[in-house]
């Protein structure tokens, strides 16, 4: 086990002070970005030791489940999957087996597709196994993500943890999947407009996650009212190694949002977290809340350039709205 007690102070600090920036008590940048780079800090030790300390048993346990194959059939009234494994689990005697699988992957699923999950033994009746932690594995994929994100980590590093992107710069290069599973780059959205930010499936606390997924969506629905085209809404996970395409999907579809121009991406979590550190967001583990973190939300122009920020997931969709249309008229 892990005494989480001495961290409560730090936990408590860390959380103060992002308070303080999410009001905006401190209005200097520069001090904001010494801030983050302290809380950054902080957090990424916590994780490496909250984190760290848990995989070695979780990963040891499943090492033996760990498949990669093929899609062959859907079932997805019956809700499940019949997979051809062509790597991994070596105690199968059968190489092409049912599985039951989660609402969001059966979804995703489609005959031909390669995928990486987890093979566990099923509970109650139906298939004896179930897929878990569904990702894509197209390989040709799998080395844009590599290349992109190989070079989003250099550029991380270059740059330093308090020296997030502010208002005037790009917004960063990166390759992640989004909630059916594809490919995402920024190219996806060029010449678009698009407000991003960062949320989690598990998040509980309702003034956070679930209220900023709800603004989102608000302003998905206003700016269609208005007639606004040519934008894009993006959440992209803090808790990538939970929140799969399929989660992601399931997410989406129990909060009834019109995912067509509306994308939650998740991928490999080095990429996650030096997207979160190029983009100002802090998160660190918490024993009750999965995890604490800050939030901010961004809009990006058309020519992938970050022209407005705002700390915390009390913004307004109405400001969001009005800079919406001015940047369709720049």
């Amino acid at each position: 086990m892990i005494d989480f007690r001495w961290q409560e102070e730090l936990y408590g600090a860390a959380g103060f002070l992002s308070k303080l920036m999410e009001v905006n008590i401190i209005q200097s940048k520069a001090v904001r970005a010494c801030f983050y780079a302290a809380c950054l800090a902080a957090g990424f030790v916590l994780a490496a030791v909250v984190l760290g300390g848990c995989s070695a048993e979780r990963d040891g346990s499943r090492a033996d489940r760990a498949i990669t194959g093929s899609i062959l059939e859907v079932d997805a009234d019956a809700g499940r999957i019949r997979v051809e494994v062509t790597s991994g689990a070596e105690f199968l005697e059968e190489r092409r087996v049912w599985a039951s699988a989660r609402r969001g992957d059966v979804a995703n699923a489609e005959p031909g597709v390669k995928i990486r999950a987890f093979l566990a033994d099923a509970n109650g009746g139906g298939p004896a196994y179930r897929l878990e932690q569904v990702w894509p594995a197209d390989e040709t994929a799998e080395r844009v993500v590599e290349h992109l994100n190989r070079r989003l980590r250099e550029d991380t590093v270059l740059r330093g943890e308090g020296n997030y992107r502010m208002e005037g710069e790009a917004l960063p290069r990166f390759a992640l999947y989004d909630q059916s599973g594809n490919l995402v780059r920024p190219e996806r959205f060029a010449g678009k407009r698009v407000v991003l930010n960062f949320i989690f499936t598990r998040c509980m606390d309702p003034v956070m996650c679930p209220a900023a997924t709800q603004r989102m969506a608000q302003l998905q629905a206003s700016a269609g009212e208005a007639g606004i085209e040519d934008f894009e809404l993006v959440s992209v996970t803090l808790d990538p190694d939970y929140d799969t395409p399929g989660v992601l999907r399931e997410y989406a579809t129990d909060r009834g949002i019109d995912l067509g121009n509306f994308s939650f991406l998740t991928g490999p979590e080095r990429a996650v977290r030096d997207m979160m550190t190029q983009l100002g967001v802090l998160s660190y583990p918490d024993d009750d809340m999965y995890f604490t973190h800050t939030m901010a939300t961004l809009l990006v122009d058309r020519d992938g350039t970050i022209i407005h920020r705002v700390e915390g997931s009390q913004w307004m969709v109405s400001d969001f709205l009005e800079r919406l249309k001015e940047a369709g008229n720049a």
